[in-house]
Order: structure tokens, then C-alpha cells, then sequence
């Protein structure tokens, strides 16, 4: 296809929906809405699902009860407010349930193990150095790890992680210069 053409499909093309507009659609009965935010959001959730549960055997089946809860409280969702942030809070949710369940059942909840290769928004690559970040992610605590996960590898804003964990926005910010200085700090002791 010459570059003359792609120009004019493209300016003759809809522009793409957001979220929002994908999701009403959904609720009005359009499947294929559905199967568009499964194509945006499958592979970060997948990411997100296995940076929280650390195991890639059982990501397919969290992004599956992630998306099977969108669709079972589509019409909890309230209008005029952004779906990204509550989607992820369902993904956290489901990983949290996961965990819980696999704790009870005596199945190690390791968050990482450190020769495990992971993939991230943030493109940590499969070196050295992404070793040692994943391991002192892997230190912090919980409530500091979860937002800057959020924020630093998947690029949510300080208010969608507010949103996604259930925190206020100054508390989230708190949570994330903590985190952050924590983490500043163990990785220049380990390169130290």
C-alpha cells in the first residue's frame, strides 16, 4: 500500500475510541467493544497479573476473571469516569484473591524468582540491571511495590493509582516517594 494511501485512510478513518466510548458500546450490546479492550489491555494486564502473583502458568487464567468481572459489574460502572483505573483495580483485586487462596493452600507466594525474565511497560530488559530492580522491587513493601508498579511500569497517573488501590492521592503520592527513595536506595547499595 503506497504512503499516499495510507495518508487518506487514515484521515478518512473514525478516530479511535476510548475506553469510556468501547465500554458504553459493550453495555449497549456490541460485542465487538468487548473484543477491542481486550486487544488494548490483555498484555498489560497479563504483565501486571504476573509481576503480582510471580508465576506465568497462571496469568492466562487472571486476565480471563479480570475480564469475566468487567463483564459480570458492567452496569456498576459508573459514566463519566475513566475505565483504565477500574479495570486494573479488578485485576488487583483477582490477584489478590489468587494469592490468598494459594497461601491457604500452603503454595509459596514468592513475588519473583530473581532469574525469571520479565517483560515490562517500561521495557526493564532481561540484563543484569533488571535483575537487580526486580529484586529490590521485590523488597519494598507491599503498598509502595503496588504503586509503583502501577505508575513507573504500567504508566498509570498518581490519580488512576489512587483510584486502582483505594488510597488519596496525597497518600499514594507519599506511598510512591517512599517507595521510590527506597528503592533508589538498595539499588545503590547493591552496586556499591
Amino acid at each position: 500500500m503506497s504512503l499516499l494511501l495510507r495518508i487518506l485512510l487514515a484521515a478518512t478513518s473514525p478516530p479511535a475510541r476510548t475506553d469510556e466510548e468501547l465500554f458504553a458500546a459493550y453495555r449497549d450490546g456490541q460485542a465487538a467493544a468487548f473484543d477491542e479492550l481486550w486487544r488494548r489491555y490483555e498484555a498489560p494486564l497479563r504483565r501486571y497479573a504476573r509481576r503480582r502473583v510471580g508465576s506465568t502458568d497462571e496469568v492466562d487464567e487472571l486476565v480471563q476473571q479480570t475480564f469475566l468481572h468487567l463483564h459480570r459489574s458492567r452496569k456498576d460502572f459508573k459514566q463519566g469516569l475513566p475505565l483504565r483505573p477500574w479495570l486494573y483495580t479488578i485485576c488487583l483485586n483477582v490477584c489478590r484473591h489468587h494469592l490468598r487462596k494459594r497461601s491457604r493452600r500452603g503454595i509459596s507466594t514468592e513475588l519473583h524468582d530473581a532469574n525469571t525474565p520479565s517483560v515490562a511497560a517500561h521495557d526493564i530488559v532481561a540484563d543484569e540491571d533488571a535483575r537487580r530492580v526486580r529484586a529490590a522491587l521485590a523488597e519494598l513493601p507491599e503498598h509502595e511495590r503496588i504503586v509503583i508498579e502501577l505508575h513507573w511500569l504500567h504508566g498509570l497517573g498518581m490519580k488512576e493509582v489512587a483510584e486502582v488501590v483505594g488510597a488519596g492521592l496525597s497518600a499514594v503520592k507519599v506511598r510512591a516517594h517512599r517507595g521510590y527513595k527506597r528503592l533508589r536506595v538498595a539499588l545503590q547499595e547493591e552496586a556499591a
